[in-house]
Formats: structure tokens, C-alpha cells, sequence
């Protein structure tokens, strides 16, 4: 006889969390294909060895993907937590680049403001991360062993 896992349903806070987070990818990824390319080609740090508008297109398929998969991908929820925070990582040199060589975009304008963006990138990482559920499983599979 097999037991059945009882899986946790995810909490109101959570599903908005990552709701939100799944909307805000998805507008991020529509600007860097549409209104805001031209901002999203500034922030590209000139040391990335390719051609700064593939980065920008490439890096805005990869947030409507992830945007969707956020709100729809039930049953891969776990794993897309770990992708999308894996790419806000990712994508961080780009926001360390627009204040070390003051660049605005985005109304970022100061290089105070430019600084302060900085802090909320780790952020969406642990939204990524808790809202999907993703650290809590990570946590589990430790306590488990």
C-alpha cells in the first residue's frame, strides 16, 4: 500500500507573492521586446562577450517564459522557483553596472537611487524562492536525509 504525501497548499501571501512576481516577468519581458528596449540595451554591462540587443531580446523571451510559468506551471512550481531566482542572479551584473557607471533607466536617475535598486534584487530572489515553495521543499529534502 502507498502512502500519500500530503503536499501543503500554498498560503494567500504566497500565491499573491508569486502571482505578482509571475506578472511583473511578464510585463519585464513584453518591455524588453517592445517600450523599453532601449533602457533594458543600456544596462547590459559592456563586458558581455555578445551583441547587446540579442542579450536584451533573449533575457525578455526568457522572462515571458518564466512569467508564464509562474502562473501556470502548477506542477513544476518548485523547480521554476529555483530557475527564476536563478535568473534574477543572474541578471544582477546588469543592475551592478547601471550604478557603477551611472546609467538611468527606469527613473533610476540618481546614483543613490541606482544603489538602493541594488538591495531589492536578493529580494525577488527569496520572493522567487518562498512564494513557490522552493526553499521550504530545499529545507524538507535536508531534514529529511
Amino acid at each position: 500500500m502507498s502512502q500519500a504525501v500530503a503536499v501543503a497548499r500554498p498560503s494567500v501571501l504566497k500565491t499573491v507573492a508569486r502571482i505578482w512576481l509571475g506578472a511583473s516577468l511578464l510585463l519585464a519581458g513584453a518591455g524588453h521586446l517592445t517600450w523599453a528596449r532601449t533602457e533594458f540595451l543600456a544596462q547590459v554591462p559592456k563586458w558581455v562577450p555578445l551583441d547587446a540587443d540579442f542579450v536584451v531580446l533573449a533575457s525578455g523571451v526568457v522572462e515571458l517564459v518564466l512569467g508564464a510559468a509562474l502562473l501556470f506551471a502548477r506542477r513544476w512550481r518548485t523547480q521554476v522557483g529555483w530557475v527564476v531566482a536563478a535568473f534574477f542572479v543572474a541578471v544582477f551584473p546588469g543592475n551592478i553596472s547601471q550604478y557603477t557607471n551611472g546609467i538611468s533607466a527606469f527613473g533610476l536617475d540618481t546614483d543613490r537611487a541606482r544603489f538602493i535598486r541594488l538591495f531589492f534584487q536578493p529580494v525577488l530572489v527569496a520572493c522567487a524562492l518562498w512564494s513557490t515553495g522552493a526553499w521550504a521543499a530545499y529545507r524538507e529534502s535536508k531534514r529529511s536525509k
